[in-house]
């Protein structure tokens, strides 16, 4: 219950510092360019100097954790300070119009309250716990019980043992109960019903999976390499010896791309995605432009979540290759390039197609779903051969 209660909170949070955002930009235009790059700074300061292990998505943190409970229920990775500054973090730079998730970081909070609600009744925190924990923030954020589970299985959890299959799965239902009678019995994104002809099917879901894939893979792999960047490292080394200026810098990107855009690039990109997948057009700025601000506050230093601001490239994605074929379903095709970037990102295939069933509730679409994620998760690890939550959580060991 404590799961879901925190879940929805956390997201009616985001959807206000959103909404009081985009109505500051409304009055004032330019205002992002001197407001985004400071927020992005102050936080960033914040979090390295009082909240360290709040930087980021908050997925590495748990992968990291659940390798060492004993050791973790102890540490700042899973703590309620660390989970209450991964909320405030993420709400801060949502406010500043960064783009920027809350799903990761429902998962390092979820996990938190896991730990200490197992360590206030005294009982030993496990592997079980904290992958439980994980997996129901999955589950809450996106009210996807089954992706929840998957997620678990196929990234969260190193060894998945059936004892710790039976506490993810009462955790994630437990969760998921509570999401469902506190905010109603929804599909994430609408239902959708648009199955894509066949011989369409054989051409577009292939370029989907290359093009996510490639995309994807590229994200990843830049993510990973800043990540990784020590100081004195070559270029990515100096920026991130400098991580105030940088993280300004990166605002300043962010910003920029946001103006530039006409606003596509700013928070989440829920409701630009949801309309996308309705079959409306939206600027084909959004694809290269989300990905780029994406990166930007990924990069930053600040703490929030990439899986969301994912979808919403993924989906710029689809509808450029959608341009290729007029007579298919443009809703169809924005799912499948929604599936082959998310793929590319998070090397999740299994997760990423129950996702997409369970966002959409569409089940005509199982089999391109499938053929684009097993395509995306090959040609992504060409691009970048470390899985990206893995080599993140290197950092967190």
């Amino acid at each position: 219950m404590a799961l879901g209660i925190a879940a929805i909170l956390f997201a009616r949070g985001g959807e206000i510092a959103q909404f009081l955002f985009l109505q500051l930009v409304h009055r004032w235009r330019w205002a992002p360019l001197v407001l985004t790059p400071l927020l992005f700074a102050a936080v960033t300061h914040a979090t390295r100097c009082l909240w360290p292990a709040a930087r980021g998505s908050g997925i590495p943190q748990v992968m990291a954790a659940q390798h060492n409970p004993a050791a973790a229920a102890r540490s700042p990775l899973v703590s309620l300070p660390t989970a209450a500054a991964k909320a405030i973090g993420t709400l801060l730079i949502l406010l500043a119009g960064g783009s920027a998730g809350r799903e990761g970081p429902t998962v390092q909070i979820s996990a938190a309250i896991m730990v200490a609600m197992q360590r206030w009744f005294r009982v030993p925190v496990t592997a079980g716990i904290i992958i439980a924990g994980g997996a129901a923030g999955v589950a809450a954020a996106f009210n996807t019980p089954l992706a929840g589970v998957a997620f678990a299985i196929e990234e969260l959890a190193a060894a998945f043992e059936q004892k710790v299959a039976v506490s993810v799965m009462a955790t994630v239902m437990a969760a998921g109960l509570v999401s469902l009678g506190l905010s109603g019995d929804y599909v994430y994104f609408g239902i959708m019903n648009t199955p894509l002809p066949t011989p369409a099917m054989l051409i577009v879901a292939p370029a989907a999976g290359v093009t996510g894939g490639l995309c994807g893979g590229l994200f990843s792999r830049v993510l990973v390499a800043f990540a990784g960047a020590g100081e004195g490292a070559g270029v990515t080394g100096w920026l991130r010896s400098h991580p105030l200026l940088f993280s300004g810098g990166c605002g300043l990107v962010v910003a920029a791309t946001g103006i530039a855009t006409g606003g596509l690039t700013w928070g989440t990109g829920y409701d630009t995605t949801r309309l996308l997948l309705a079959g409306r057009h939206a600027s084909l700025l959004l694809g290269p432009g989300k990905f780029l601000a994406t990166l930007a506050t990924a990069v930053s230093g600040t703490p929030g979540g990439i899986f969301a601001p994912s979808l919403s490239v993924g989906a710029g994605l689809g509808q450029s290759l959608g341009a290729l074929f007029p007579s298919s379903p443009s809703g169809a095709i924005v799912l499948l390039g929604m599936a082959g970037y998310f793929t590319g990102v998070v090397r999740a295939p299994l997760t990423s197609v129950i996702i997409m069933m369970e966002m959409t509730a569409d089940r005509t679409m199982i089999l391109p779903l499938f053929a684009t994620a097993i395509i995306a998760d090959a040609v992504s690890a060409l691009v970048c051969r470390d899985k990206l939550y893995h080599a993140l959580a290197q950092q967190f060991a």
